[in-house]
């Protein structure tokens, strides 16, 4: 059965506009408090408590939010798609290839304050092929065509479930493609990436520990797709 990947029925009333404006209030909180020094997860369940927010709507103000300096850090390490010509980049896979499943699959994703898309697919080391699937990876494979790249590396996390499978379809999406590919399938994907240059990933740990980033996934949208959620501004 066909799934939409990252969908959840209650979605509709977590994130309606009158949810949305509620959610913009306690993420101005939030991020107040981070800034002055509170841990994350204590200032989201203390302000989630005061707004009655629901586990969605506080994981999405938690992976939306983020304190001023590591948004200074990370946008002066980020590198643009025009500058990629002749490079080699460094993709986390699932993180990339998820997120587009999740938008192409018209479910909730969200623009963040730095600059990236994230969404709320919790998959917890399941993970399973749907129709979207080839979609995902033409996009994210045209996206660094376009970009002129030298060599790709996509690396999959071993520990989730048809990790196997999906380096397969991937190779076989990317065989007309110019660029050089490696992919490989590795248990910790997070800290091989970790001082990379060229990384392209939205996952914030990731994020603070590479050298350099690419904005990969905004690339990849077009008119057609529905607009992120903001819960922040």
């Amino acid at each position: 059965m066909d799934a939409k990947r990252g969908f959840m029925p209650e979605d509709e009333r977590n994130f309606s506009p009158e949810a949305l404006q509620i959610m913009r209030t306690a993420s101005r909180h939030i991020r107040y408090l981070i800034n002055e020094g509170y841990d994350l997860k204590s200032a989201s369940t203390f302000v989630g408590n005061h707004y009655l927010l629901s586990e969605r709507q506080r994981l999405a103000i938690m992976r939306s939010v983020a304190t001023d300096e590591q948004i200074s850090m990370r946008m002066s390490k980020q590198v643009q798609a025009e500058e990629l010509a002749g490079k080699e980049v460094w993709i986390d896979g699932f993180n990339t290839i998820i997120t587009l499943e999740v938008i192409l699959s018209d479910s909730v994703f969200f623009s963040c304050m730095d600059g990236t898309l994230r969404d709320l697919a919790a998959l917890r080391g399941t993970y399973r092929l749907i129709p979207e699937t080839d979609r995902a990876v033409k996009l994210m494979l045209d996206a660094l065509e376009k970009a002129k790249v030298r060599m790709v590396r996509i690396l999959l996390d071993e520990p989730v479930s048809n990790s196997g499978r999906l380096k397969a379809r991937i190779a076989d999406i990317a065989e007309d493609y110019p660029f050089e590919l490696d992919i490989r399938i590795q248990k910790d994907v997070d800290r091989e990436l970790y001082n990379r240059e060229l990384v392209v990933t939205s996952d914030s740990i990731i994020l603070d520990h590479c050298a350099s980033w690419v904005n990969l996934t905004a690339q990849c949208l077009t008119k057609d797709n529905k607009s992120p959620l903001q819960v922040w501004k």
